[in-house]
């Protein structure tokens, strides 16, 4: 088959993982099994896609003191993300809090402009000046005193910041690491997180240790887990360019849908206006930053 056929196969089956998956994901902790508990579950279901990927490298994982800096530092901060983004969902719906950290190409580009001097293309400003309005009108909720920002906001922004990180540490790191190297300290982080996510526990309240406990919780975040194994496939079998933007912009749209059938609860005007603001700044802001990788890669254009 060729590899372009593989690319697509790819992207849209991260898409379509991490859109159900962005859906789902609060339905264990509605029927009482704790968000991190629902955390160390995912972690552990990092070791499954883990696992084929250093299978496929035959476990020649790069081990040098730059590495394990990078990789790490991916690790915690997508993992760290995880965790709070698990309690952020207990405050406001799915279908408000990822598009709002769908914005997250803002915080990368805004790193790559200021540290690494590169310049992003018109279109990379308009996603911008998109992401911020989209921020505006996301965050808006409905309060007597007219216009208020939700407390889920601030969870959503430490996400938001965390992964916006995470992808500038991705593109430093894809220079000297395989990405299965880089997939391997990912798992490795977001385990070593797990007693974190044990203390902040209550073991005090009623958990649901049945199949809608840590049953359904894998079955769910095994999705978030494949989803990022194909995810580096897709990347390695097609151009950034058009990846990219098919899963930045495409998963939360499949999570709004979903989670708005779901809970059939509709936003309100200025969200709703908001969620589709987000999903543009998304591919615009996907669209000039991988552009860029490309050009760099190929600054000749041959």
């Amino acid at each position: 088959m060729k590899s372009n056929k593989l690319w697509l196969i790819y992207a849209v089956t991260t898409t379509l993982a991490w859109g159900v998956w962005g859906a789902l994901i609060d339905i264990t902790a509605e029927a009482g099994f704790p968000e991190t508990l629902g955390y160390c579950v995912w972690a552990l279901t990092m070791l499954i896609p883990a696992f084929i990927a250093l299978k496929k490298i035959n476990w020649k994982i790069e081990h040098d003191l730059r590495s394990v800096i990078l990789g790490c530092a991916v690790g915690f901060l997508g993992a760290g993300g995880q965790l709070i983004l698990f309690k952020t969902l207990r405050i406001a719906p799915a279908y408000l809090v990822f598009p709002f950290i769908s914005l997250s190409p803002l915080v990368t580009i805004i790193l790559a402009i200021i540290i690494s001097k590169e310049k992003t293309k018109t279109i990379g400003w308009i996603g911008i000046i998109f992401a911020l309005i989209a921020g505006v009108l996301l965050s808006y909720s409905e309060g007597d005193s007219g216009f208020t920002i939700g407390i889920w906001v601030l969870f959503a922004f430490l996400v938001f910041a965390a992964w916006g990180i995470q992808g500038f540490i991705i593109s430093y790191a894809n220079e000297t690491m395989k990405a299965e190297s880089i997939f391997f300290y990912m798992m490795l982080t977001a385990i070593l997180l797990i007693p974190v996510a044990l203390i902040m526990t209550d073991f005090s309240q009623p958990i649901n240790w049945g199949f809608r406990g840590p049953y359904l919780a894998a079955m769910i975040q095994v999705l978030n887990s494949f989803g990022a194994l194909f995810l580096v496939y897709a990347f390695r079998h097609g151009k950034a360019m058009i990846v990219s933007p098919l899963t930045n912009a495409g998963a939360p749209v499949i999570t709004i849908i979903i989670s708005l059938i779901i809970y059939q609860t509709l936003p309100n005007t200025v969200n709703a206006i908001g969620m589709i603001v987000a999903i543009i700044a998304a591919v615009f802001m996907s669209v000039a930053e991988e552009a860029q990788d490309m050009q760099a890669q190929n600054p000749e254009g041959l």
